[in-house]
């Protein structure tokens, strides 16, 4: 098969012919239709995951069709369209038993743990608890959007953050957690204020539902800034980016019994960043961390996007092919592209 591979960290991408992958027992192997490019890839390109060990295959989020299963596999068959969140859980340590597969001890992560779907084909592991099969109205190149942004950003906003109708949400970082954070915070009837430091992509912020955006670059007072524009404070507010700089900015934001969500990855200098703990104390505040999402809660949110409630594939900028890859995984920490990067051409 032809895969993009790095063999050293923050070194040459090529595409190569290697090995068609087999299934473990208890995995399958998926023919890869379309699978997003995401900042994750570029920190595993930088050397910030330890999990990685080369040369490697990069690619988490992914849609494909079946084309092997393991001897153990009992739920999916060949021919199935299906996803997988980007942490796949064992199904056997405490915390899948417990249901929270997206913290599993042993976990397997496609681009990881393991080479990813940046390739013709990928293996996948513990695929019953994991794999989720997808609807027929929900097209490649979208389903290819949800297995790390968008999932994750359903999690903080719905699960972790509780967001409800009526509420002030912030979201410091519009990259393609934060654009979709936008989009499903708003479908739950919150106003959201949006910070980055584009203005086409605060324009892009806008049109997914945004009622105030604040440019980061032109304002250096963005936590007052935040205030003003929700009377007072966020009652949730998301550090979508991961800096020390959000991070500070979404604690200090909220008002009083607010809502912290650390979804963006801190790595390198940014790892121990400073917190306004006073405030955390003073007034109640809660820090959450949140983690992607388990595969038994794509229902609600796979109903949501049948409905039309939510349309990740609005979050789509452009496809590309695997060839292009080797220029645009490099770039992706320049912040150049206002949506979602698609892979579709193998």
């Amino acid at each position: 098969m032809r895969a993009l591979i790095y063999e050293q960290f923050q070194g040459v991408l090529t595409i190569q012919n290697v090995a068609d992958p087999g299934p473990s027992p208890k995995g399958i192997v998926v023919k890869v239709l379309a699978t997003g490019l995401c900042r994750s890839d570029w920190h595993g390109w930088m050397g910030h995951d330890p999990d990685i060990k080369l040369p490697h295959v990069p690619g988490h989020e992914l849609a494909g069709k079946v084309v092997a299963t393991g001897k153990d596999v009992k739920e999916i068959k060949v021919g199935d369209r299906v996803t997988v969140p980007f942490v796949a859980g064992c199904g056997h340590c405490g915390q899948c038993i417990s249901g929270n597969h997206q913290v599993c001890d042993h976990q397997f992560q496609p681009g990881f743990t393991h080479w990813g779907s940046f390739a013709e084909y990928v293996a996948l592991d513990y695929a019953d608890i994991n794999v989720v099969k997808l609807p027929k109205e929900i097209a490649d190149t979208t389903a290819a959007t949800l297995g790390c942004r968008f999932i994750t950003a359903f999690r903080a906003i719905v699960d972790q953050g509780k967001v409800a109708g009526g509420q002030q949400v912030a979201i410091h970082g519009c990259g393609g957690v934060g654009l979709s954070a936008i989009m499903i915070a708003t479908a739950l009837g919150a106003q959201v204020t949006a910070i980055d430091i584009d203005p086409a992509t605060l324009v892009l912020a806008q049109e997914l539902g945004a009622t105030t955006v604040i440019n980061a670059l032109q304002n250096d007072q963005v936590v007052d800034a935040v205030k003003a524009a929700t009377g007072g404070g966020a009652h949730v507010s998301l550090d979508a980016l991961g800096s020390a700089i959000t991070c500070f900015n979404s604690i200090a934001c909220l008002r009083k019994r607010g809502k912290h969500i650390q979804v963006g990855l801190m790595t390198g200098d940014h790892q121990h960043p400073k917190v306004p703990m006073d405030r955390v104390l003073a007034d109640e505040l809660e820090i959450i961390g949140s983690h992607g999402m388990q595969a038994f809660r794509y229902t609600d949110m796979l109903a949501m996007i049948k409905q039309d409630r939510l349309q990740p594939e609005r979050l789509i900028e452009k496809t590309i092919s695997l060839t292009d890859t080797i220029e645009a995984l490099p770039a992706m920490n320049n912040f150049k592209n206002k949506g979602v990067l698609v892979i579709d051409t193998f």
